[in-house]
């Protein structure tokens, strides 16, 4: 990237990802260089940070508390009415079904909850925002806060970028956009038969994710890390489950409850957090871009409607949420005509989709690179 091009972009990705900026300010005078001779925003740079100052002056990046209330209690209330049944209908089939279905509804929602805490969207204390993340991801969730943010800063900041982005780089089992999939082909490397991973995603990508890989990960980035507390969260989550469902269930009963409902929740988390990334451009960090356009270039949007908004955690804004990391997802809807329409005057493609076709993008793109990979490695 050019020089200018860095200064366009890090100073909008700065903006973007600090809510509390004058405390953030005082970090970056040891990293002083120097200013950039005749600098001069692009149109699009001067248009966006337009659109960024009405955003605050509209008050769109301030949380509504009732909101965010309402749906860490309606998250509890799926949680208890697991247990709820178990304990009034008994372990029959029928009710070990539904507790299957509302523990993993809890533990999906919880997943969008811990995010909004992870985006610092919740609270307007930095530190406050941090605390419930901690417990929220490691209690309710078995996972690390360190780790997640760890993932998550790096896919914000160069979304869909190959060995920048964490959530693209699973070339040993997928091979993702086009040129990943050229190179490893005339390299002839790889062990998968990747022509077939738009088949066997279904076997590997839902079903496994959350119940096998993330589990292995996050164990490991505590361990390497010496991370022993969020590691002590994610035990604590582990030993909630077991007091909880083993009165009911016993020992390999509760075993199996779990893992059953951390794969109906791997498919309902693959899906959502798949559907606006991997169906689009995915490459090497070679073009000068600035913030506004390689997070247009990266994400796609699901048409809303209240039932998928909060299936998906309002995912289905993905650009609105990438373009304002610290926005509460509450408020994508009343942005997205703004952004629409700053895309349209630059002749920006705005990208938004059935739910249907974003899933199946995802099966079709997974095909597409697969192809692009064999004729590389056969011609």
């Amino acid at each position: 990237m050019s020089e200018k091009a860095i200064t366009d972009f890090f100073q909008d990705a700065w903006v973007a990802f600090h809510g509390n900026k004058d405390f953030a300010s005082k970090y970056l005078k040891s990293l002083y260089i120097g200013d950039v001779a005749d600098y001069k925003p692009t149109p699009v740079q001067q248009d966006f940070r337009l659109l960024r100052q009405t955003v605050e002056d509209n008050g769109w990046l301030r949380p509504d508390p009732v909101f965010f209330i309402t749906h860490f209690l309606s998250l509890l209330f799926f949680d208890a009415m697991a247990v709820w049944i178990l304990w009034q209908f008994g372990t029959g089939w029928l009710p070990w079904v539904a507790a299957i279905v509302l523990f993993a509804t809890a533990q999906a929602q919880a997943g969008w909850t811990q995010h909004d805490y992870g985006h610092q969207s919740v609270f307007r204390s930095s530190k406050i925002n941090h605390l419930f993340h901690h417990l929220t991801v490691g209690v309710l969730k078995g996972a690390s806060s360190h780790w997640w943010n760890f993932r998550h800063s790096q896919h914000h900041a160069k979304p869909n970028k190959l060995r920048k982005d964490p959530d693209v780089e699973m070339a040993y089992v997928f091979l993702l956009g086009k040129e990943l999939p050229r190179e490893w082909g005339a390299k002839q490397r790889g062990i998968m038969p990747y022509s077939y991973q738009h088949f066997y995603f279904f076997l590997l990508g839902p079903p496994l994710l959350l119940p096998l890989y993330f589990h292995y990960e996050i164990i490991y980035f505590c361990m390497k890390r010496r991370d022993y507390l969020d590691l002590f969260l994610a035990i604590t989550y582990l030993i909630r489950i077991g007091y909880t469902y083993t009165p009911f269930l016993s020992g390999w009963g509760t075993i199996i409850f779990y893992f059953l409902a951390r794969v109906l929740e791997s498919h309902w988390f693959v899906w959502i957090t798949q559907m606006n990334h991997i169906p689009n451009d995915i490459c090497y960090d070679q073009k000068d871009e600035d913030w506004f356009t390689m997070q247009l270039r990266a994400t796609s949007n699901v048409n809303s409607s209240p039932f998928f908004d909060w299936f998906s955690g309002h995912l289905n804004y993905q650009i609105e949420h990438h373009l304002f990391p610290t926005m509460p997802r509450h408020n994508y809807a009343k942005v997205a005509p703004l952004v629409k329409s700053l895309c349209e005057k630059h002749g920006i493609e705005y990208r938004s989709k059935t739910w249907y076709k974003a899933f199946a993008d995802i099966v079709w793109s997974l095909r597409a690179s697969g192809q692009i990979w064999y004729k590389a490695y056969y011609e």
